[in-house]
């Protein structure tokens, strides 16, 4: 008889994400719950949704925040 072990509760396999609400996030990133749906909407911000509750891994919102991110520009100009 074999038993299967159960994962350990700091363990990766029973870790739950930490979810943010939308109007979480959108304090956290200084935009409007509306500006959020539609990102949603639009596929274009990693989400979950259960039922008609929109929720955000936050560990997701900051590798695509750090997707987005675009290096400034040099400001010197050549004369």
């Amino acid at each position: 008889m074999s038993q299967k072990k159960d994962p350990e509760p700091g363990g990766e396999r029973g870790r739950l994400p930490h979810l943010l609400r939308i109007d979480e996030l959108a304090r956290s990133l200084g935009v409007s719950e509306r500006h959020l749906r539609r990102l949603v909407q639009e596929r274009r911000i990693p989400s979950l949704k259960v039922g008609h509750f929109v929720f955000f891994d936050e560990s997701e919102i900051a590798s695509w925040l750090e997707h987005c991110r675009r290096p400034a520009e040099s400001s010197r100009r050549t004369a």
